[in-house]
């Protein structure tokens, strides 16, 4: 028997893993900009099931909810997550540390929601079909991009190169999605917040790792020893799993450990955390901003990972000329990978609790790389790439596998 995590102190926390018995009833208040109604926020405090105060219950209750995207059957869930303080990386004393985890640094984190599990196939599809949709309106000249509407549009990728090959490891619609670049993950990110009228993004590295922990300050969510890792990972074999095969940890979140490698919105360096080393950051302070091609962290393992590669601190760092060498294009695609390991790179959603200024949130969703601009550039111009507006209107044109 191991003992369980604790939870950070939050007074204002009920973590019965009583799950989802309330979604029906759920009854939403508006958004700080007015804009769009707060999906997964009650009221009252809720009597059973998790559930997270915002601001000692002032602004509400964060609680699980479902995302449907159309009425198509797809959907994906969101977890809220009590804020609290996170140590970041591994001690060089632990069993299995490697030089990038360290050294250590602290992030104090405000409440927010992450996906239950990572985003699939089903879900995926979505964007990849908004290639055709977009082709479609642009022929119509039916909601075209303008300068005046610019920032809200995105730029979708044509169908993948070798979809057999893109899916070898898992192509049912709950096997996790694959092979995305950090840019097409961001960009995910952004068309999904525009059908939905709610804000996703991808997490930072401490917004990761501090679900991933769930409270506990070991190598793994239930304690060091790998012996108990079958029942919470998909690792040590030769193909991923669907989604929310094992168990989940504390904070109900499933494949935190291992199935995919997972995008985080940050730049990797292979000398670790030298720039945080010993410092305390919050919010979004201490969040490395990719500034290469190279070199953008995901988090977790994979399936075909020993038990050392998908503890809560193991990261990687990207390498576009290793992942994409199988792609014969030139430009190479800004969107997909087509070579391992990026077969085994997925991605999970984050929402905060408070949305995020325009400023802020377009670091997560925008592209701030030159030389990948061009790439993006020469790509739509050559055919390989459509700008459009994601608007909820979207979901009724779109046909989801």
């Amino acid at each position: 028997m191991h003992n369980a995590p604790s939870f950070p102190s939050v007074p204002s926390v009920n973590f019965s893993l009583v799950l989802l018995c309330l979604m029906a009833s759920f009854h939403a208040v508006q958004a700080d900009d007015g804009v769009a109604k707060k999906v997964g926020i009650v009221e009252t405090q809720p009597q059973s099931g998790p559930f997270v105060a915002i601001d000692g219950g002032k602004r509400g209750y964060m609680v699980p909810y479902v995302q449907q995207l159309g009425d198509n059957g797809v959907s994906f869930e969101m977890i809220p997550v009590p804020g609290g303080r996170v140590t970041v990386g591994s001690p060089e004393k632990e069993v299995g540390h490697q030089l990038d985890e360290g050294p250590t640094f602290t992030v104090e984190l405000a409440p927010f929601w992450i996906g239950k599990t990572e985003v699939t196939w089903g879900e995926f599809e979505g964007f990849i079909e908004t290639y055709k949709v977009f082709k479609k309106l642009a022929a119509k000249r039916i909601r075209e991009v303008t300068n005046s509407n610019r920032a809200d549009a995105v730029t979708v990728p044509t169908l993948l190169y070798d979809p057999p090959r893109h899916k070898e490891f898992g192509d049912n619609p709950k096997h996790p999605a694959v092979t995305m670049t950090q840019y097409s993950a961001k960009q995910y990110t952004k068309w999904l917040s525009g059908i939905t009228g709610v804000q996703y993004r991808l997490p930072t590295e401490a917004e990761w790792e501090y679900a991933a922990r769930a409270g506990s300050k070991s190598a793994y969510c239930f304690g060091d020893n790998p012996s108990l890792l079958d029942e919470y990972a998909v690792h040590s074999q030769t193909n991923s799993n669907l989604v929310a095969s094992k168990k989940p940890n504390l904070f109900g979140l499933y494949d935190m450990h291992g199935n995919v490698w997972e995008w985080t919105i940050e730049q990797y360096s292979p000398n670790g955390y030298v720039v945080q080393a010993g410092k305390s950051f919050a919010g979004l302070g201490g969040t490395q901003w990719t500034t290469t091609l190279n070199s953008q962290c995901v988090r977790g393992g994979c399936w075909n990972d020993p038990p050392n590669r998908v503890r809560s601190e193991a990261r990687m760092g990207s390498d576009r000329d290793h992942w994409a060498m199988e792609d014969p294009e030139l430009p190479q695609s800004p969107w997909w990978y087509t070579s391992d390991p990026a077969r085994m790179v997925g991605m999970r959603v984050v929402r905060s609790a408070k949305p995020l200024g325009r400023k802020e949130v377009d670091r997560f969703w925008e592209n701030e790389i030159q030389e990948l601009q061009d790439d993006i550039n020469a790509t739509v111009q050559e055919g390989r790439g459509i700008q459009g507006l994601p608007i909820p209107e979207l979901l009724k044109e779109l046909k989801w596998k």
